[in-house]
């Protein structure tokens, strides 16, 4: 799993980074929203684990830039702004999930785990009546037996 950490306290950015290293993903970091953006046009991340109260630019910009942009990855507000004002508020510019700090590795970890599922698309469904099989992902019908 490759994600993008984006915090502005180096040391709570470098401690994140080694904890999910630790946990096998394969994390970047970006100290400040503008070098996150840059990040993100490049390398197509499967979580953003993103502060709000960033220099350059803020947090929130980050979030609506990537939403608007209809990039696949997940964002994870995690931030000093623990209100449900706020959590709402992230929730609406297009976050995936709010964390408030200070927040357990534990909990983060998880939280980055099951957003990072959600980024996997849902199967089509497949029709299948009898021995007749219908399936829109792959555009075909068949039946028992019988090759495409």
């Amino acid at each position: 799993m490759r994600v993008l950490v984006v915090e502005d306290q180096p040391d709570l950015a470098d401690s994140v980074a080694r904890v999910l290293r630790r946990e096998g993903m394969a994390v970047d970091v970006a100290y400040d929203g503008g070098s996150a953006l840059e990040r993100a046009t490049v390398v197509e991340y499967d979580v953003i684990v993103l502060d709000r109260d960033l220099p350059v630019v803020h947090g929130d910009e980050v979030c609506r830039t990537l939403v608007s942009s209809g990039s696949t990855s997940r964002v994870l507000m995690l931030t000093a702004s623990g209100t449900v004002a706020s959590r709402v508020e992230g929730l609406g510019l297009g976050a995936d999930d709010y964390l408030p700090k200070p927040f357990a590795y534990a909990e983060l970890i998880a939280r980055i785990r099951a957003v990072a599922r959600r980024s996997q698309p849902a199967a089509p469904p497949v029709l299948a009546h009898g021995d007749l099989r219908l399936d829109p992902a792959q555009r075909t019908a068949t039946r028992a037996g019988a090759s495409r």
